[in-house]
Formats: C-alpha cells, sequence, structure tokens
C-alpha cells in the first residue's frame, strides 16, 4: 500500500502501461549509458581481461528496494541514474587528456561568476543543460533548480512541488586541474524536503543512490548504517573535513583556520579538504571520513551542495544539522536546530557526523 503520497505528485502518476513502458526505457537507455562509461573507461579489468555484461549491469544498476511499485519515486531515481552517468562520461575526455599532448584548455572555456575563484566550465554548462532537458522531457511540471542556471541570481525558493536540483559538477575546481575528486550530483525534493539524491563520480567510478526510507548504496551495494565502529567514533579518533571555498576576507580566512586550530588542539586523528561537498557527504555516510563542516564564514554552501548528499547520508545512519544558526529558517519552532530531512537547503551552516556525539563534539571545539 502507498502513503503519504504528496498530492501535487499524483498530477505526474503514469497508469501502471506508460509506467512500465518508461522503466523499460529507462532501463534500456541506463544500461546503454553503463555500458558506454564501461567501454571507455573499464575495458579491461586491469590484468587485460574484459569485465562481463552481467558485472557491468550490476555495478551501476538500480537496486530492486527503489524499483518496488511502492517506491515513490521509482521512474525518477531510473532516471537520475541515466542522466548522471552520461554527464559523467561527459567529463571523461578532459580528464583523460589532462597533462598530456592532447590537451586543450580552451575546450573546457572557463567564465568567472561572483568572482576568479568562482567559475564554470563549457562542460558544467552542457551537463547541466542536458539533465535538464531531459527532465523536462519526462516531467513537464516538475520544478528545476541548477547551480549554472541560478549563476549568481537568487536562488529560486523550494515549493511543495516536485523538485529537482542539480550540481552538473561539483568540484569544478578539481575536474579544471584534472583531480579526480568531482561528481556529478542530482537531488529530487517532495513535499519541500530531498526524497531521493543519485551522485556519480566518473573517475572513481562510484554511482551513489539513495531514496528516503529505502537504504544508502554504492555501486548498488547497501552502506552500513551507524553500528559498531562508526556508533562509537569520537573526535580524537575522527577524520574531520572542512572546506575552505572561497572566503577571502581576513575575518572569514581567521574564523576558519582559527576552527582548525582549535580541532588540532583538541586532538583529531586528521583533517581533509577534498574540494567537493557532494563527496563529502558520501564518504562521511560510508565511512571514509568522519566528520564534515561549513559555516565558519562565507565559504557556506547551496541547495546543490546538500541535495542529493544529505539523502545519502541520513540513509546511510549519519547525523547532518546546522553547525550554528546562520538564518531563522535553521531552527525549528522550539530554537533548536533543524536536522536530518528538515535540515535547511539555503542555510551557510552545516555540520554531518557519522554520529551524534561526534557532530556535537566537533561543534562545541569549532564553534566557539
Amino acid at each position: 500500500e502507498q502513503t503519504n503520497v504528496p498530492p501535487s505528485h499524483t498530477t505526474m502518476s503514469m497508469n501502471s502501461t506508460t509506467s512500465s513502458l518508461f522503466l523499460i526505457a529507462a532501463a534500456a537507455a541506463t544500461a546503454v549509458a553503463t555500458s558506454a562509461v564501461y567501454a571507455s573507461a573499464f575495458g579491461t579489468d586491469g590484468r587485460g581481461s574484459r569485465r562481463s555484461t552481467t558485472s557491468q549491469k550490476q555495478h551501476f544498476g538500480v537496486p530492486p528496494e527503489i524499483l518496488r511499485n511502492d517506491c515513490q519515486c521509482r521512474e525518477e531515481s531510473v532516471l537520475a541514474v541515466r542522466l548522471a552517468l552520461e554527464a559523467g562520461r561527459n567529463m571523461t575526455q578532459h580528464y583523460d587528456t589532462k597533462g598530456t599532448a592532447d590537451e586543450n584548455i580552451d575546450d573546457l572555456n572557463i567564465s568567472c561568476k561572483s568572482h576568479e575563484t568562482d567559475f564554470a566550465t563549457a562542460i558544467d554548462l552542457k551537463n547541466e543543460n542536458f539533465i535538464a532537458s531531459e527532465i523536462k522531457k519526462h516531467f513537464p511540471e516538475h520544478e528545476i533548480i541548477g547551480e549554472e542556471s541560478t549563476g549568481t541570481g537568487t536562488i529560486p525558493p523550494l515549493t511543495n512541488k516536485p523538485t529537482w536540483i542539480i550540481d552538473p559538477i561539483d568540484g569544478t575546481t578539481n575536474f579544471a586541474a584534472g583531480l579526480p575528486l568531482s561528481c556529478v550530483s542530482i537531488g529530487f525534493c517532495l513535499e519541500g524536503q530531498p526524497f531521493m539524491g543519485v551522485v556519480y563520480a566518473p573517475m572513481t567510478q562510484e554511482l551513489y543512490i539513495a531514496v528516503k526510507g529505502l537504504g544508502a548504496y554504492r555501486n548498488g551495494v547497501p552502506l552500513l548504517k551507524c553500528t559498531g565502529e562508526k556508533a562509537r567514533k569520537s573526535l580524537s579518533k575522527s577524520v574531520v573535513c572542512f572546506e575552505f571555498g572561497y572566503a577571502r576576507t581576513q575575518e572569514g580566512i581567521d574564523n576558519m583556520v582559527n576552527a582548525v586550530r582549535r580541532l588540532l588542539e583538541h586532538g583529531v586523528r586528521t583533517t581533509r579538504t577534498l574540494g567537493s561537498g557532494v563527496l563529502d557527504l558520501c564518504y562521511v555516510a560510508c565511512g571514509r571520513m568522519d566528520v564534515v563542516y561549513t559555516g565558519m564564514a562565507e565559504e557556506g554552501w547551496k541547495p546543490w551542495d546538500y541535495c542529493a548528499g544529505l539523502v545519502v547520508a541520513m540513509e546511510a545512519g549519519c547525523n547532518m544539522s546546522h553547525l550554528m544558526i546562520r538564518d531563522e529558517k535553521d531552527a525549528n519552532d522550539a530554537g533548536a536546530l533543524k536536522s536530518g530531512y528538515e535540515f535547511n537547503l539555503y542555510s551557510s551552516s552545516m555540520i554531518c557526523g557519522v554520529n551524534e556525539e561526534v557532530v556535537d563534539q566537533c561543534r562545541k571545539v569549532v564553534v566557539r
């Protein structure tokens, strides 16, 4: 029995025949995209042997839990996976040629947005246009919020309408430099809250997908929930991540650097800065890092940095909240910091960790 289906979502629902045809077509397209990705990036298994077709399909397939009839965003999930894989393929030529005689930096056509450290490439624009056009083709009544279409303008508000939130390349600086930590991020919201997230990192060949209530998966394998070592992790034994972003004022620099100084004085296992907020959240979700925070200065993130990764992190049992109250919408009616699926996607303040204790410990050290 399907419950709590948002009324606005029913206007796009298909009858069983149309829905089945859509899934068949979308699954076929996803298989084509997957095969193309493997042909270019994984022609062999590293020992000269071709990977089997079966393993390819399992590697990037949509988990059966998400393909169930009672999944509220079954069609959207299948589409998102296909689009993420194809957009990731658009990134591989630059990665493959970076630093070689075949490289042509002019192909990126870099354009600055707010300042020189905030820029977009031609592939950012190509990916977003492609993803948005495909979404509109299949779901014309859905809303879309994209990083590049927003630019330096005001970010459109998130309403109760089904809404896609897109980052065509998260980690654009890494991408342009040829560093492998970048990804395509596609989030989907229902009733004003994140509901589904798909993240594809082409150079590490990792596809994350999560749906509210149905779990989080990497390359089709469920991510472990917050149990065992993850549940017991303390700040002193944690890998702590932060992103300095675009903050360049003296006050902003001091705030960010002093927060790191306090962490090191308190004692942590180590710190990391990866250059991709979406992957930061995915890596916390799968236990590669233990906590990530942002918001000590003007380096705070945007809805497309949060949306898909939030679903992955929450479905892996992580604790995600605001680092501090930066906006009145960061707190609930009782004055407590919002957390989980109630998180304010428009906030510049965030902290996410493998358990609630490490989040509280990190917050107390960083925010003074």
